[in-house]
């Protein structure tokens, strides 16, 4: 009879098994890994290494290129701005000195006094002084000249005649019905006589169910006749005239 340990002994059991499968996920991990890293290694390195990251390269020198040409204009504009800088400070201190100093009026020129010559022929002492400069009776004539021509001046705009307002009006005279004689209305209008006015044409306008209105045109001067007074006049024609309408008004 075998003893139990001599039976354990004979079986055929793996006891050392967890060893191999932790060896194993292990060697499955560094796989993975590596793995990993050659797709990282596609993706963000290969790119570079390919044709087109040349060109990448050359986009990326020009940018340099601009930003140091950037660079230089931005360091010449600051000595620009400092060489102003410097001429307004300069500019400054002469304007604070010319305020500071004392103001000279210069003397005023006084003009030589005018001397009179005297121009002899000969040795006769009869000849007249010739005044080179002019005399007073000149001067005289000139004013006279001055003062003829502005009253001459002002007698052409005294003749000169005032223009006179005047202005056009277009009347409008409505009879009662179709049974006024019109002729008769149109010569009750043109009896209104009065200083600045002056009738013109006329004819008649047809209203409606036969009957006409006169329409007539006048001249009147503003200052002396208006349209108030027109119509008094005429509707002072009660049998005739029913109303007077001011159709038109310009002034001339």
């Amino acid at each position: 009879n075998m003893s139990g340990l001599q039976c354990l002994a004979a079986e055929n059991i793996w006891f050392d098994k967890h060893r191999y499968d932790e060896a194993e996920k292990r060697f499955y991990e560094g796989v993975s890994v590596n793995f990993s890293v050659q797709v990282l290694v596609l993706i963000f390195v290969f790119p570079f290494l390919s044709p087109q990251s040349s060109s990448h390269g050359a986009g990326d020198q020009e940018l340099v290129t601009r930003m140091k040409s950037l660079e230089l204009e931005n360091q010449t504009l600051h000595k620009v701005i400092e060489d102003m800088r410097a001429a307004l400070q300069k500019l400054e201190s002469r304007v604070v000195v010319l305020e500071k100093s004392p103001v000279t009026t210069a003397a005023p020129v006084q003009a030589a006094p005018v001397k009179q010559v005297k121009v002899t022929n000969g040795g006769d002492d009869d000849d007249d002084d010739i005044d080179l400069f002019g005399s007073d009776e000149e001067d005289e004539e000139a004013e006279r000249l001055k003062q003829e021509r502005l009253e001459a001046y002002a007698a052409k705009k005294a003749k000169k005649p005032t223009v006179i307002a005047k202005s056009s009006i277009l009347l409008d005279v409505k009879p009662w019905d179709d049974e006024t004689d019109m002729g008769k209305l149109e010569e009750c209008v043109r009896s209104v006589q009065m200083d600045g006015l002056l009738w013109g044409a006329s004819k008649l306008v047809p209203v409606g169910y036969g009957i006409k209105k006169l329409q007539i045109n006048c001249v009147v001067e503003d200052d002396k006749v208006g349209t108030d007074i027109l119509e008094e006049e005429i509707t002072n024609f009660e049998d005739y005239v029913q109303s007077v309408d001011v159709a038109a008004f310009n002034k001339i």
